[in-house]
């Protein structure tokens, strides 16, 4: 056992930190990360975040040449991890965009339909693009129930995208007025 509970500790090939909670059985370490996450990782995936033991937990490499060795393309391999299936945190980001006028503009005085509904297909468009530009899975566009033409606007948009799905959000959290997308990572594949 390297770690005991409350040390502070690194994950070495991931850009977060926290404090160890407990062992497990298996000899895994549980930790909870700065932002109140309990995660498990065995021991050799973790650093303590105290300088004076980098040295001895690397037998005498620095830190640097620990970094150094592993940007060194085929120097490092990894061993298998408890965790190996653990999600990156962006397949649980989720986009929520009300396209409602209000929440587009202060004041829609002066505005033709024609300019709202403008307004509200460009803010989709570009809300669906910047989630695929950035590999975002999923979107969910909130329309509201009116008489349809935003919705069948919205659909007519999406349906344009080769590399999108959609359909209607959870009702159970938007009503009828909402309509999530999905956007595959790797079309065509």
């Amino acid at each position: 056992m390297k770690f005991k509970a409350g040390d502070k500790v690194t994950v070495i090939d991931d850009s977060f930190s926290g404090t160890v909670k407990s062992y497990k059985k298996d000899g895994s370490v549980a930790i909870i990360t700065t932002e109140g996450f309990e995660l498990l990782f065995s021991e050799a995936e973790l650093l303590m975040n105290n300088n004076s033991e980098i040295g001895s937990f690397f037998a005498g490499k620095s830190l640097s040449a620990v970094i150094k060795e592993k940007e060194t393309p085929g120097k490092y391999k990894p061993k298998p991890s408890i965790l190996s299936e653990k999600k990156s945190r962006k397949e649980n980001v989720v986009i929520e965009i009300d396209l409602h006028i209000e929440k587009l503009v202060r004041n829609k005085k002066g505005m033709s339909n024609y300019d709202i509904l403008t307004l509200q297909m460009d803010t989709a468009r570009h809300h669906v693009e910047y989630a695929i530009k950035n590999r975002i899975p999923r979107v969910v566009f909130i329309h509201g129930v009116g008489e349809g033409v935003l919705k069948s606007e919205l659909d007519y948009l999406l349906g344009r995208y080769e590399q999108v799905t959609f359909g209607d959000a959870n009702y159970q959290k938007y009503g009828l007025g909402a309509t999530e997308v999905y956007i595959k990572q790797n079309p065509g594949r």
